[in-house]
Formats: C-alpha cells, structure tokens, sequence
C-alpha cells in the first residue's frame, strides 16, 4: 500500500537521534530507552500525522436529502407488531427513489418486517417512539445477495438492512432497530460448519456465484450493509440484538457512523466494522455488545488477498466502549490491508472488556496494517489495556506473512487493567511486529507486566506505571 505519510519517519528519525539503550523482553524482542531529542521528533512526526486528519474530514460528507416524506403507514403497514410490513417498507422505499429522494419515515409504533433493501437518495427515518422489528423467519431474508460473510464474499441471506451499488443513503432519527436474535433464533448457528466450509471455498477460489448458501444453510446475515455504497449516513438509532456483526459497511467511500447506541450480547456481534472502505468517521457512538466495539477490516485469506482493496482514512472520535472483546480494533480480517487509522478521545470502562486497544492478524491473513495512531483516549477499565498479535487464534497455519508496523498511541490513561498493560507477540524472530511507540500514557502498578516478545524497535516513552519504561 502507499501513503501520504512518510513511514516509518518518526521511528527512522528517533534511532538517528537516539543513545539507544536495547535489552531483551521475553523472546527476542528489543524495546529502547531515547533520549528527549528522539522522544521530541517522534512527537512532532505523529503530529504531522494527526494533521491530515482534517483533509480526510474534509471529505467525508453526510448525504442530505430532498424535502419529501414517504410514511410507511401509507403503503399499508401498521405499528402493531404483528403486521409483517416487509412490502409496505420496500414499496415506500420505491416510491421514494422513483420521486428523485426524500425521507421514509417511520411513525411511532413497532414495525415487524424481513429484510429491508435501500436505494440511492433515501434516508430511512426512525421516530422516537418507533421501533423496526426484524423477522426472526430466516426466509425473510431471501433470495440470497451478494455479501461477504466474516471476510469472505458469498451469496447469503440478505442483511437486514442493506444495499447494493447505491449512492446518498441513511437511517437516521432518534428510534430502533431490534434483531431480535437469540440463542433459540441466529446464535445456535454459530458452531455449524458452513463457516469453514465457505473459508476452504475462497481459498480454492471457488467462482463467488457458485458459492451460494442462503435456505438450508447457516451463515448468520448482517444487521446492517451497504455494500459498493458512497455517502452512506447512519445516525442517532439504537441498534440491539444483532445476530452477526451489526453496522458492516462493505467495499464503501464516505461513510459517517454518529451517535449510534449498539447493545448486543451475542457471539459476533461486533459494533461498527469498515470493511474495506475509505473515509469512514465514527464519532460519538455507545458501544456494548459481544464482539469487537469497532473492529476494521479487509478481507479473509486467499479470498481477501484476490480482492485486495483496503481500510484506509478511518478515524475514530468520542466514543464509548463497553462490553465487548475489543474497544478499538483492527483486523483479524487484514487480508486486503489497513493504513491510517486515527482514534482520540474515547472512553473505555467494562470488567468486560478484555483488551481496550486491540491488533490483529496472523499467517493466513497476509496484509499490512500501519499508519495506526491512538491519543488522548481514557481506559477506566478493562482486562488488556494495549494489545498486538500475529498470532490470532485459527491463523497460525499459512505462508502468507503479516505486516504490523508504525503505530503510535499516545497521552492515554488505564486507570484499572485486570490483566496486563501491553501485550505484544509478533509471530515468530522472523515476523516480528515493528516500530511500535506508546508515549506518555499512565498505566497501573501491581498488575502483572507486559509481554513484549518477537517485536523490534518498540519505544516506551515518558509513561508511568505498568512497568513500562
């Protein structure tokens, strides 16, 4: 991947200036002590860094929309929660699109309906009061679409919500949106083989078209996916129970992701998961569910690598993170890459939480991932507050090397860690993980220490407690 960034410029810079004083953590890992001179130029690069984020801002723009309302009650659906209105929000939907845009507005009351597919100019608009109730009929969700399933591209039960191709698309207001999953509904599928059986397809390049699952098999959908999508809105809805991961942007430009709240319990369901998309902004978002709160990914294995478009220009802002595996996260699905990804000012604090900072990949993935910056950003609990691995559950087994380098976290606080304050474990002394800088962050003593093995040039610098410096 190329980058407007001159990498690795702060590390580069800081071992030029630097009396390096180099020992062993664990297994040959190297970790220095520079002098202010080096400390102060990898302080001034990530700041040169930080100031590119207003032109990726620049760029990311919210769609608006013509001034017409379509109400969903006038094409025949009913609030009771009983009435399936699957038609009267496609037929609404239609006419909103035929008309040139406008606002499909759903009016207090619960609406249960299968899935719902958007089209371009449309903002799907939730009352306070309004609740979009989701089938728990799996056949409500077909015919099968084009998707990619935790990486992979296949043809899949619809998203609850989704859209191929479409420009100038939103769901907005103050309402909700509920999955209704359930161990009884979506979550029993989850150890049924087709997962893995769909993963041997990609990596045998099985054409996409023939990989059809869908009636009689069992890959959950997505909550919520634009796919090939630009200018995509989602905004102030509550999202909860998911049966997969909820707000999945897939192969997507200008994506803005605001005051959304996810409360989920079940497995996968992460929060808000770019998927090879570019210029996405999530701000002020609640996040408590039972997967990675945010987590950006591009593509799985070989059908990832054939792909090959990345994550790039994601930046992360206010944001709260609860429950969940990850808070921040990048990967395990990294086939494709993922550069340049800004996060500040976000609040962690769940017993819950098992690692607040989170990357990675491992040796089926392949991919880059650099260019990751964290600042300012407040931990009041969680298990792992920094954690780095090329050594992700399942990816031990390939030939196709991961690169993890040029991350900079900086002026954070841990104020509690179960657990441990850094982790980080390349893959072996060949793959290591590289370049890494955690500056001026404040950890907590008396836990157990960091672990820092198979990883050169990580600087710890003017931090206090952890054992870090």
């Amino acid at each position: 991947m190329t980058s407007k960034f001159p990498f690795p410029w702060f590390l580069a810079l800081g071992l030029a200036l630097a009396l390096i004083l180099v020992h062993i953590d664990g297994e040959g890992s190297e970790t220095s002590s520079p002098t202010a001179a080096a400390a102060d130029a990898a302080g001034s690069a990530a700041s040169q860094a930080w100031a590119s984020v207003p032109g990726i801002l620049a760029r990311i723009i919210p769609p608006t929309f013509p001034d017409r309302t379509f109400a969903i009650t006038n094409y025949g659906a009913k609030g009771d929660g009983v009435t399936d209105c699957t038609k009267a929000f496609q037929q609404a939907i239609d006419a909103c699109y035929n008309a040139g845009g406008g606002k499909v507005a759903v009016s207090a009351g619960v609406f249960l309906t299968g899935a719902i597919h958007l089209k371009s100019n449309v903002d799907l608009d939730l009352a306070r009061e309004a609740t979009i109730r989701f089938s728990t009929d799996p056949k409500n969700y077909l015919p099968v679409v084009f998707t990619r399933y935790e990486g992979t591209e296949v043809m899949n039960y619809s998203p609850f919500v989704y859209a191929l191709g479409q420009e100038n698309i939103a769901i907005t207001g103050a309402g909700t949106l509920d999955g209704q999953a359930s161990k009884a509904v979506w979550y029993s599928w989850k150890q049924i083989p087709d997962p893995r059986e769909l993963v041997d397809m990609g990596n045998r390049n099985v054409p996409v078209a023939q990989r059809i699952f869908g009636e009689g098999r069992h890959l959950r959908p997505n909550f919520i996916q634009p796919v090939r999508c630009r200018n995509v809105l989602i905004q102030g809805v509550h999202i909860t129970e998911s049966p997969m991961w909820v707000m999945n942007p897939l192969y997507c430009t200008n994506v803005t992701v605001d005051s959304v709240t996810v409360t989920c319990s079940g497995p996968n369901t992460d929060g808000c998961d770019p998927d090879s998309c570019t210029d996405v902004l999530i701000k002020d978002c609640h996040f408590s569910d039972g997967d990675d709160c945010i987590a950006i990914k591009s593509g799985r294995d070989v059908d990832g690598r054939r792909v090959n478009i990345p994550s790039r220009n994601i930046v992360i802002q206010n944001c709260v993170f609860q429950n969940g595996h990850g808070g921040v996260t990048v990967g395990s699905e990294t086939s494709g890459g993922v550069e340049n990804v800004f996060a500040e000012d976000c609040h962690f604090d769940s017993p819950n939480l098992d690692i607040a900072m989170r990357l990675k990949s491992g040796m089926t993935r392949g991919g880059v991932i650099e260019h990751i910056f964290i600042r300012n950003c407040a931990v009041k609990s969680a298990k792992t507050g920094i954690g780095m691995t090329l050594k992700y559950p399942g990816t031990l087994n390939g030939q196709s090397t991961p690169v993890m380098r040029d991350i900079d976290i900086r002026d954070c606080t841990f104020a509690h860690l179960s657990k441990q304050p850094v982790l980080i474990e390349g893959f072996s002394d060949s793959v290591r993980i590289t370049d890494v800088a955690i500056t001026s962050c404040v950890f907590p003593d008396g836990g157990a220490p960091g672990v820092i093995t198979n990883a050169s040039r990580i600087h710890l610098v003017g931090n206090q407690g952890g054992g870090l410096n």
